[in-house]
């Protein structure tokens, strides 16, 4: 029994600081093992969370996007704290993707969005993780064009019927 006493504090310690030292895996460690766009949306619909507070305290206002870094160590923000985190993620992956942010203009009616777009043989998606409204959530496409994209971004938005414009950014 005393000797099982022994061993138990210092296995304690050991697996204490084992945990306590495991480093935090940087943004560009993880973007380098992921090999296609699914990995980031993987990454995002397990992770981002839309930053309520961050949306009232720049509502109305432009501010700079928070860095890819920023974002993906803070695991949350607004539609263009996601969209350039994800633009960013997926031309390191592969700049075939040609990815871009999105312009969404629905004001003064409701919230102006950002989204990011990639191409995929040929044909245009949109990646679309910042968002507060869960069907909106997700990778939209193919589509031909952004027109298409405007057109299912108004028929599925819950708020927004009318897009006045849509562009890149």
């Amino acid at each position: 029994m005393t000797k099982l006493r022994f061993l138990t504090i210092p296995v304690f310690i050991l697996v204490l600081f084992a945990c306590a030292t495991v480093p935090k895996r940087s943004y560009q460690e993880t973007v380098s093992e992921w090999k296609s766009y699914e990995d980031v949306a993987k990454w995002m619909r397990r992770h981002f969370s839309y930053d309520m507070a961050r949306l009232r305290e720049v509502e109305g206002k432009f501010p700079d996007p928070r860095s890819p870094e920023e974002t993906f160590k803070l695991k949350s923000g607004v539609c263009y704290d996601g969209a350039y985190l994800v633009k960013d993620a997926l031309n390191r992956i592969d700049p075939s993707y040609e990815a871009r942010v999105v312009f969404i203009q629905n004001s003064p009616y409701a919230v102006n969005h950002f989204v990011c777009s990639f191409k995929k043989n040929g044909k245009l998606f949109i990646m679309d993780y910042s968002t507060a409204y869960i069907n909106m959530v997700g990778v939209h496409g193919p589509y031909d064009s952004l027109d298409e994209y405007k057109k299912f971004y108004e028929r599925y938005h819950p708020k927004v019927r009318h897009v006045q414009s849509i562009r890149y950014w």
